[in-house]
């Protein structure tokens, strides 16, 4: 990995106006994951999903004209009070994009999702953030919200 973590991190954040057990429930769900995952106007098909820590999920995120991006998340924790932990890959089995991790936080009964992308080298954190991975992350929360109808 080169560069200082700090250098190379990524953060996004959202309050959901919905208690952690409905947003863990929508995270937690191999059903309702991958209705919501991703950008506005993108989609998910799965190959495989084990959501548990140990678990992976292997699949394709399908832009609006067509393009695929084969994902892999491998998940080392998977828990709503430690939240969730996971390498990012490029394909399945493919190069390591990123250490990412998902957390959920109690605001008097709305949940704060922080979200966080370690890339393995800064200029993979610079490309992302130049093709607007903030703006597309902060989309899928907002997926998250109206799935869970708190949006």
């Amino acid at each position: 990995m080169t560069g200082a973590p700090e250098d190379r991190t990524m953060m996004l954040e959202r309050v959901i106006a919905a208690p952690v057990a409905a947003v863990w429930a929508a995270w937690s769900d191999p059903a309702a994951l991958p209705r919501w995952w991703g950008p506005d106007g993108f989609s998910c098909r799965t190959k495989r999903i084990d959501l548990r820590a140990g678990g992976e999920w292997v699949f394709d995120m399908i832009g609006p004209d067509g393009t695929v991006w084969p994902n892999h998340h491998r998940y080392s924790r998977f828990d709503p009070v430690g939240g969730i932990a996971y390498t990012l890959l490029w394909g399945e089995d493919g190069p390591k994009h990123a250490d990412a991790s998902a957390r959920f936080e109690d605001i008097d009964g709305r949940t704060r999702v922080t979200l966080s992308m370690t890339f393995v080298t800064a200029e993979e954190y610079e490309t992302a953030k130049g093709f607007g991975a903030v703006e597309l992350g902060l989309q899928t929360l907002g997926k998250l919200a109206a799935h869970i109808g708190a949006a």
